[in-house]
């Protein structure tokens, strides 16, 4: 089973805190900003990137079952 992660990319300021929370679903590019590597990750990856929606200063990370 999968569920969806989604970044308001209006309210991402690219601190990079989800990077470090879930280095499998983000990244920063070579310009320093957020990639979002897997939209639809296994639920196996679901507490690493609840932690990143945590995380992130500007509540910019959702998870949407």
């Amino acid at each position: 089973m999968t569920f969806k992660v989604i970044v308001d990319m209006n309210l991402c300021q690219d601190h990079g805190q989800c990077v470090f929370a879930a280095p499998e679903v983000f990244e920063l590019d070579d310009a320093g900003k957020l990639v979002v590597l897997l939209t639809e990750p296994d639920d196996s990856m679901r507490s690493s990137v609840e932690d990143a929606a945590d995380v992130c200063p500007v509540q910019a990370i959702s998870i949407q079952d």
